[in-house]
């Protein structure tokens, strides 16, 4: 039996040529805006090394035990030569950069435009604005030599993942990726060991790719002792070891 081909229609064949040079335009301006993100970050991220990524949620109020532990942290990776790299919103990202403000540090907030819950604190040294989630994720993941995440929702999960996948799948060099907040993360944690784990969808060594440490001391010797076996984040090997 003969299969039949699929007929798959192209912008050519469409009859309305002026629809057809609008989404042509379009795409070619959302490509050009990607690429304008790009450049800018790199203008403005590629001497800001090492940095340390503090992923959290955006609703975390200032009188939370979370705010301010993200702002100890900060401040004490500030004051140990890290550059502190947040979403530049409100909530621990604020406390992210509040913290680091004050440090021997610069402080980056990453800023995406959402129709609600993001707007961008003053505690920013050098403040970038995305559009496309894609290319604020990148520029976080290429410019970051470990990961702190604290409590969060959905997008603190998704981000988490994708640091994860990237690190597994060797798409990305392999960074300290820390858990802040034993008990929020305890949850997600088991179920992973006692779900995935079994039915072979992760590795056991695929759990060692994250810490879970609540004291900001022991965070800041975890980084390093990391990297006293590894290459040096801010050398140049360590940054040609990222593919994306």
């Amino acid at each position: 039996m003969t299969k039949r081909r699929k007929e798959i229609p192209s912008l050519r064949q469409l009859a309305d040529h002026e629809r057809a040079t609008a989404k042509k335009a379009r795409a070619s301006w959302q490509m050009f805006t990607i690429m304008a993100e790009f450049i800018e970050a790199t203008e403005y991220l590629s001497e800001i090394r090492p940095a340390v990524s503090i992923y959290g949620s955006a609703r975390i109020k200032p009188k939370s035990p979370f705010y301010k532990l993200t702002m100890t942290i900060a401040r004490k990776f500030s004051d140990n030569g890290f550059a502190v790299i947040s979403g530049g919103g409100p909530g621990i990202m604020e406390a992210a950069n509040k913290g680091a403000h004050g440090g021997a540090s610069p402080t980056v907030g990453l800023n995406i435009e959402l129709p609600h819950e993001q707007k961008g604190n003053q505690w920013q040294d050098i403040s970038l604005r995305f559009r496309h989630f894609f290319t604020r994720k990148v520029t976080f993941v290429k410019n970051s030599d470990a990961f702190v995440i604290m409590p969060g929702g959905f997008g603190t999960l998704d981000e988490l993942s994708e640091v994860l996948t990237l690190i597994q799948t060797q798409k990305s060099r392999r960074v300290p990726v820390i858990l802040v907040g034993s008990e929020f993360w305890k949850g997600l944690l088991d179920w992973v060991r006692s779900s995935m784990l079994p039915m072979g969808l992760i590795s056991e060594k695929d759990l060692d790719l994250v810490q879970v440490i609540d004291d900001p001391d022991e965070i800041l010797k975890a980084v390093f002792a990391f990297y006293d076996g590894h290459i040096e984040p801010e050398t140049e090997t360590s940054e040609k070891m990222f593919y994306l």
